[in-house]
């Protein structure tokens, strides 16, 4: 490999990296279990917490850190925790990987219980830190997960209530995983949090209803959303937003039935947060 040219290696580790997507495909039964234990999570006042070392802890503090401006979660909601502590994302603490004990420490300062989901992410699936705290977080009640890129054994399987394996195989350079392992580690993450958001509430149609409204371009999307699916200007929708807030779910339930803001929460809170049981899907092309 060291004696390709530039574009040679731009092909090799395209043709590589083709091969992520079947991999996590089919995956999709266990993604789907995922899904299904953080909605239960969600509903029942509790959380999604990740756990990782390296590449696969900094991809968990990533896809947590999205959540917020992304759905307009509160942060607490899905969590990153990463091996060595936040210095870590900026600086690697390769050791910390190896402390079993901070693992389990880092479930018990987070008070984990049953309500929880904690997903362990170890591409080799035996990183110490990760299987520390999943077993302290069994042992406090929660529903574990794992995330690896390598087979799973059958041990591994009988102790966590879901394992997902996208099996991407070899990287092109030995042993770095934030290469295929890390870019699959990403698709599943987004996968999972994704489909949990739309699955209690937090998207309409296809668009992003629960986003916070914190600057001007989020401002601007939150126009479009109820112009889009009230069929209404700038102006008003500006307005209706204003009215409500900044919050684009109440404004969509304002501005659908005529009703002020506190008519409005009113009913989201009855419905549990779900547009579609209070106004009709966005309009087609939406």
């Amino acid at each position: 490999m060291d004696r390709l040219t530039s574009l040679e290696i731009v092909d090799l580790v395209n043709a590589e990296d083709r091969s992520i997507p079947e991999a996590v495909g089919r995956e999709r039964d266990s993604i789907a279990r995922a899904i299904d234990l953080v909605v239960d999570a969600f509903r029942s006042g509790g959380r999604l917490i990740y756990v990782g070392a390296g590449t696969s802890g900094r991809l968990g503090v990533l896809d947590a850190a999205e959540m917020p401006p992304t759905f307009g979660t509160d942060p607490e909601l899905v969590q990153g925790v990463i091996a060595g502590g936040y210095e870590a994302l900026v600086s690697a603490r390769e050791g910390a990987e190896d402390r079993e004990g901070e693992g389990m420490a880092a479930m018990d300062e987070r008070r984990v219980g049953p309500s929880d989901v904690v997903l362990g992410i170890a591409t080799s699936g035996t990183t110490p830190y990760v299987h520390g705290a999943l077993g302290r977080a069994r042992e406090r009640g929660a529903r574990t997960g794992l995330l690896l890129c390598t087979p799973p054994s059958p041990e591994l399987t009988a102790m966590c209530d879901v394992v997902i394996a996208p099996l991407v195989g070899p990287e092109i350079i030995t042993g770095s995983t934030r290469m295929k392992a890390g870019t699959a580690t990403k698709l599943v993450l987004n996968t999972i949090t994704t489909g949990a958001m739309v699955r209690t509430g937090r998207v309409f149609g296809n668009l992003m209803v629960d986003l916070r409204v914190n600057s001007r371009k989020l401002r601007d999307r939150a126009e479009r959303i109820l112009m889009e699916t009230l069929g209404i200007g700038r102006a008003d929708a500006g307005d209706l937003l204003d009215r409500a807030e900044g919050h684009v779910k109440t404004a969509l339930v304002m501005g659908a039935h005529g009703i002020d803001r506190t008519e409005a929460r009113r009913r989201l809170e009855e419905a549990e947060g779900v547009l579609a049981r209070i106004i009709d899907e966005p309009k087609a092309g939406s």
